[in-house]
């Protein structure tokens, strides 16, 4: 499968043989709405996460090219929202980027700009 056709918008794996399934319910829900989108996601345990949305329902989400924001300071402004509108601070401390990542938590999602989450995925991830 090299597409998946949703509410009739057509997302299509970038750059890749390997295409992401998504057994889609046929139910809309607000989560849902955000499949393919490139959002910042805030969850009590696992903290903030930037990535691809791939599934996302009330039970989590499901992220692809995703990595954990540790400290997140924005370029501009000040919270999350901020990072996702004007991108990130070079002070920040990010995680590598991993191909997925699944939180089955209650969170949030914020949309990004494609400026911010380009911020975010060219930072160079934190070293201890």
């Amino acid at each position: 499968m090299d597409e998946i056709n949703f509410n009739g918008e057509v997302y299509v794996k970038k750059g890749t043989e390997k295409q992401e399934v998504v057994n889609w319910t046929g139910k809309e829900s607000l989560a849902s709405r955000m499949i393919g989108k490139k959002v910042i996601v805030r969850s009590k345990n696992e903290g903030v996460n930037s990535g691809i949305v791939v599934l996302a329902d009330e039970t989590g989400v499901e992220l692809k090219d995703c990595r954990r924001l540790w400290y997140h300071k924005p370029i501009k402004g000040s919270w999350y929202e901020s990072i996702a509108k004007f991108g990130i601070h070079q002070d920040s401390k990010v995680s590598e980027i991993i191909d997925k990542k699944i939180i089955i938590e209650d969170y949030s999602m914020t949309e990004c700009t494609d400026e911010a989450f380009a911020s975010i995925m060219e930072l160079k991830p934190h070293e201890d």
